[in-house]
């Protein structure tokens, strides 16, 4: 006989481990399929890249008791510094302007992979690894899935709701028939720590160039994460640098704002493109996080817009937990679905229109963004409704995005 769960989330990353812990708060029985045990090499919370999180996204962990594991830990971002190489005008966002501790901040994927394993392992989330969905079929009450572990014996599993959290590559997705709206950039993320030769005091830089976007955002002990949109033609070249010449490259294209930069850490490439999902539910099915939409790194929005996706959802489900209807029903994911839709299609808009606007070389174009920049620097009200939704802040806000428990 099948065991039965309330809601089964397939991948145990941040996105589905957050997820876990704020429904199993409503009582439910959740169970997360993970692939790769915690701790392992490929399981991509524990590798040496950092996130940004938005002030948002703080409101949404502290509601939840999951910002005191990280926060010491946690690089403020009290500034936000945006330039183009070779162009005039700046725009400069500020935390205090804001009236905020912080725009945001900076924090080690690996800390939080811990923190949140240690949540995991002091609830009654039931973590089942290694596992991958093999199949699902949809019934009248709810779902069975196929799962595989490690010794290739099947093993069926019921819930009532099944939440894709398995990235981009989604497996549920598939199985799913749910189709994408694709975009190859023709761009690849290089990403490494380095230490600049300056105190980067607080400030976040998105520097844009002609190839693509620069980020430089606030890290511990005086470094620095960098993340580095290189052309696809020209990624193995830029990998190959020995660190001097690697460093010289970079300085050339982001400038001397944190001096001399000193030393770089291990790289990595991750190739970038936009991936959305043509709908975010099916029956019985919801697709929450980069299983959704995958987008441009650039103003670091991807993981604050999936914690959104989770805080919206938890909500929704924390109210039919109240009312003691079923979690799975399709007036719930029509309602999630219409409450998240603004919310992406702003943000995917904005990110992808950064990318297209700042690679545009035609002449006038360039320096109607120099001027733009500039005058957005000027304008107060302009720069508040920029930083809203920066922070995540802007829209209509679930009860875990206000700071409010469940």
């Amino acid at each position: 006989m099948a065991e039965p769960f309330d809601i089964l989330i397939a991948g145990g990353g941040m996105v589905g481990a957050t997820l876990a812990l704020a429904v199993a708060r409503s009582g439910y029985r959740v169970g997360v399929l993970e692939a790769r045990p915690p701790g392992e090499p490929g399981q991509p919370s524990y590798d040496d890249r950092s996130t940004a999180l938005a002030y948002g996204s703080r409101r949404i962990l502290e509601a939840l008791g999951l910002w005191q594991g990280v926060a010491d830990q946690a690089t403020p971002i009290e500034h936000i510094h945006v330039s183009e190489r070779g162009r005039f005008g700046v725009t400069r966002l500020s935390a205090d302007d804001e009236g905020v501790p912080a725009l945001g901040y900076v924090v080690a994927n690996r800390a939080i992979g811990a923190a949140w394993l240690a949540a995991l392992e002091d609830s009654s989330v039931e973590l089942i690894t290694p596992a991958t969905v093999q199949a699902y079929r949809v019934h009248a009450d709810g779902v069975s899935v196929q799962i595989r572990g490690q010794d290739d014996a099947p093993r069926e599993l019921r819930a009532r709701l099944l939440v894709a959290a398995d990235g981009t590559h989604s497996m549920l997705r598939q199985l799913a028939g749910i189709g994408v709206h694709e975009r190859d950039y023709g761009q690849t993320a290089v990403i490494a720590n380095l230490t600049p030769g300056r105190d980067h005091g607080g400030v976040a830089y998105e520097r844009f160039t002609d190839e693509g976007p620069i980020a430089l955002l606030p890290m511990s002990e005086g470094r620095c994460a960098l993340v580095w949109t290189r052309p696809a033609d020209q990624v193995d070249v830029t990998l190959a640098l020995n660190d001097a010449d690697f460093l010289a490259a970079l300085q050339d294209r982001f400038g001397h704002r944190l001096g001399r930069l000193r030393k770089v850490g291990r790289r990595a490439a991750y190739p970038l493109k936009l991936v959305r999902a043509v709908r975010d539910t099916a029956a019985r099915l919801v697709l929450v996080g980069n299983a959704s939409h995958t987008l441009h790194p650039v103003a670091g929005q991807g993981f604050n817009l999936a914690l959104r996706d989770v805080a919206v959802l938890a909500d929704l489900l924390a109210g039919a937990a109240r009312d003691g209807s079923d979690p799975g029903a399709p007036a719930l994911l029509d309602a999630y679905s219409a409450w998240r839709r603004e919310d992406l299609d702003t943000v995917q808009t904005y990110t992808d229109g950064l990318v297209r606007l700042f690679t545009n070389p035609w002449p006038p174009l360039a320096h109607a963004r120099g001027a733009a920049l500039a005058a957005l620097d000027l304008c107060p009200p302009l720069r508040h409704r920029l930083a809203r939704q920066s922070m995540g802040l802007a829209g209509r806000l679930p009860r875990l995005a206000r700071g409010r428990a469940l």
